[in-house]
């Protein structure tokens, strides 16, 4: 895709509906015993590819329009796949439908692409087996394709995980369903909590907090119907795009604003971002506002680390933002962005560096120079396969008179169908 510069963006930009809230709604929908209707949920290739499982699960579901009908089985109506379960690239698919099929009375296989297959699968597949799942992945346990053999009686247990993850906290929510007693969670920082709440909001018993989860299995959760709210890892992209080109102005509707998300915008906002908060409400559990965005002037601040897993997916655009502020920025503790759909540290470094950022790479992180003034070199670039790296580079690009080429942007789909289409609309 070649990217031309822009000199502003404008407009009220209507964001597709959040993916991880999209992913949960379809999987726990299909748990109830209930017809549940899904308004604005994101016909993305991940969001897809996890109503493809489902569907293969014997799920009935009906799509209309930006809405779909999940017609649910309850946690025991689910029927054996007559094939491997493919996953394409999502992580939260072949994650989360691994703690419902734990205690399913057959077998199955998932699989994904080449991506999917390198990530590591054994922080699902050790807890799961703690639970008495029969769960086996490639090398000794540690990728997938996995093979669950089912029929097992799981065990409620006590977990402490190592590395702050929503997808393992969920899969293990999800097979605690089918367990007996309490199930206990506790990570070493906040992960977002998408599950939790709707989790309770369909009546589990449930308590958390972002970092800890307790859940009790006694009762069946009951299907209720749901607005999946705009995507604030999508709404990012034109937050900061509309942050970075001067005399622009931007309103994005119902996008949600969980805690465990929104750490993105108070970083922007304490580094000088005139962003503007509006109408505040709940919708399904979720809390959910009106984002209004000016141009502005930003100065780099200290990042704090224990709080990168609330950003892990906004990194990316966040790295274009302090591309242009003045100062030196700091991002450490995100050594999880290496087992991304790409090394995403790497990824960032390598194609920022090719439009002339003052970047460099640690393990675990980066660290940017700033510059108000910088307008990035012509360069043609890669996205690694990856959409976050792809939509960051178009946005940093869009600062240079010349633009920019972006290899392999067919990876946007994964999340964000139609980006191109709203970021040329509302350019000038």
């Amino acid at each position: 895709m070649e990217i031309k510069g822009a000199e502003k963006i404008t407009g009220t930009i209507e964001i597709p509906g959040d993916k991880s809230i999209s992913h949960r709604s379809a999987i726990l929908s299909a748990m109830t015993s209930q017809k549940v209707i899904i308004k604005n949920f994101l016909f993305s290739e991940d969001c897809l590819s996890t109503l493809e499982v489902l569907k293969k699960l014997q799920i009935k579901i009906i799509i209309e329009n930006q809405s779909i009908t999940v017609y649910g089985r309850g946690m025991d109506g689910l029927s054996e796949p007559d094939d491997i379960l493919y996953v394409g690239n999502s992580g939260t698919t072949i994650r989360l439908i691994s703690g419902l099929l734990a205690a399913a009375p057959f077998m199955s296989v998932l699989s994904g692409d080449s991506s999917i297959n390198r990530r590591p699968m054994d922080r699902i597949i050790e807890p799961l087996r703690q639970m008495g799942a029969a769960i086996y992945g490639r090398d000794n346990n540690r990728f997938a394709p996995l093979v669950i053999l089912g029929g097992k009686k799981l065990m409620a247990k006590q977990f402490n995980i190592s590395v702050a993850s929503a997808q393992v906290k969920s899969c293990l929510l999800i097979a605690a369903l089918n367990c007996k007693g309490t199930t206990k969670i506790s990570q070493p920082a906040v992960s977002r909590d998408h599950t939790e709440r709707m989790l309770q909001y369909f009546g589990a018993d449930i308590k958390f907090d972002g970092q800890y989860s307790e859940i009790n299995s006694g009762s069946r959760i009951r299907g209720k119907d749901i607005f999946v709210p705009g995507d604030i890892s999508s709404a990012a992209y034109f937050i900061v795009a509309c942050l970075i080109l001067d005399d622009s102005h931007v309103t994005l509707r119902d996008i949600g604003i969980n805690q465990t998300r929104s750490y993105f915008l108070k970083i922007l906002m304490d580094m000088g971002a005139d962003i503007r908060i509006k109408n505040k409400r709940i919708l399904n559990n979720e809390p959910v506002a009106d984002i209004e965005v000016f141009s502005s002037k930003l100065q780099a601040i200290p990042i704090d680390k224990k709080n990168v897993p609330n950003i892990i997916d906004e990194i990316p655009i966040l790295c274009v933002a302090v591309s242009k502020a003045r100062g030196k920025t700091v991002i450490t503790g995100a050594g999880e962005l290496r087992h991304k759909e790409s090394d995403r540290i790497n990824a960032i470094y390598s194609q920022f560096l090719k439009m002339g950022v003052d970047i460099s790479q640690e393990p675990d992180g980066l660290t940017i120079k700033g510059d108000p003034d910088f307008r990035p070199s012509y360069a043609r670039l890669k996205s690694f396969g990856d959409h976050r790296i792809a939509m960051s580079c178009a946005i940093l690009s869009l600062l240079g008179k010349q633009g920019a080429v972006i290899d392999d942007t067919g990876c946007i789909n994964t999340s964000f169908p139609n980006f191109f289409d709203k970021l040329n609309k509302h350019k000038r």
